[in-house]
């Protein structure tokens, strides 16, 4: 009497061990076919090294699998690194598998660091890339009218030098990008500088003589503000500038939420169309895209070219540029 439960936990152990010998040969469950992994062409020069060996004047472009004969928007990427590296174009993966299955073509663009070239180098950079680009639109199966960037950090500064000065960009996405040098210290969260200087080995935050900006600029932020007033994106604003989208989180604390409150202000003021997403909780992060942040507050300035969403998703960022893409190409009053 007291084998037969022994007995038949035994005998299901063995039914058990067959079904998933079983399901194991027989392999997963069927699924949905994976989309087509999209067209890469990597290490592409839209200049010369400089100096030779280093890697930002080079692009890598991502194409939607299927070949068409009706042109691509084009989605500039460019990830931020407080302008010490060269490698921007390493943000753009992250955003690929989206984007190109969406139908659009994506670009990794990178740049000069400030180790490399001094301020307004990186802005020559993008420059230089986005017609390289244009020239090669036919070639990539994209359109040179239908281009937008996004950048992070200082990235989306390198984003909104570009579609500030003429560039053809008819829209640009920011996240969380410095604005004025010369106000970040006073904006930076309590306790944020020291972080700061224990991040980036430093003693006076922004201010430092080595911090991200100064090295950028070649000289202490606080004793070059000739220098500072010439690396503010706003400086280079006029009415004529692409609509912007400005994602931030509260909690940044190497880039203050106020950076962008100064930038958005200064569309507003302009007339030009804006979105201005302040998500709260996120600091210095890329996944403030997500929607496990809490709900987002939403400022427009201008044309609302999206619904007020309570995240700022991958979905919202592409709503946002085709709303931008579609619109009448503005032309300058200055």
């Amino acid at each position: 009497m007291h084998n037969r439960p022994l007995s038949r936990l035994l005998a299901l152990t063995a039914a058990l061990v067959v079904t998933l010998t079983v399901l194991v040969a027989a392999g997963p469950p069927p699924t949905a076919a994976a989309a087509p992994p999209p067209r890469v062409f990597r290490d592409l020069a839209y200049a010369p090294a400089r100096p030779a060996g280093t890697r930002g004047h080079l692009i890598d472009l991502y194409l939607p699998a299927e070949s068409v004969s009706t042109p691509r928007p084009l989605l500039i990427v460019m990830g931020g690194s407080g302008w010490l590296a060269d490698d921007g174009k390493g943000y753009a993966p992250a955003l690929v598998p989206y984007f190109t299955a969406h139908g659009f073509a994506v670009a990794g663009v990178s740049t000069r660091s400030s180790r490399q070239a001094l301020f307004p180098a990186q802005v020559d950079d993008v420059q230089a890339a986005i017609r390289w680009l244009r020239a090669h639109a036919g070639r990539y199966e994209f359109d040179p009218d239908r281009i937008a960037v996004l950048g992070d950090s200082s990235g989306g500064w390198t984003a909104l030098m570009a579609g500030f000065t003429g560039t053809g960009v008819r829209a640009v996405v920011d996240l969380y990008a410095p604005i004025d040098f010369g106000q970040l210290d006073a904006h930076m969260l309590p306790g944020a500088c020291a972080s700061f200087n224990r991040a980036f080995h430093l003693d006076a935050c922004h201010a430092s003589t080595l911090s991200p900006e100064s090295s950028l600029l070649g000289c202490p932020i606080l004793t070059c503000p000739d220098r500072v007033a010439a690396a503010n994106p706003i400086a280079r604003l006029t009415t004529a500038a692409p609509p912007v989208l400005i994602i931030h989180g509260t909690d940044d604390g190497l880039v203050p939420l106020q950076q962008s409150e100064l930038l958005f202000d200064a569309l507003a003021a302009a007339g030009v169309p804006s979105t201005f997403y302040v998500v709260p909780g996120v600091g210095h992060n890329r996944d403030i895209v997500s929607p496990a942040h809490p709900p987002a507050v939403v400022r427009q300035a201008g044309p609302a070219l999206t619904p007020a969403a309570p995240h700022p998703s991958n979905a919202v960022i592409e709503a946002f540029v085709r709303a931008a893409l579609a619109r009448p190409v503005a032309v300058s009053a200055h």
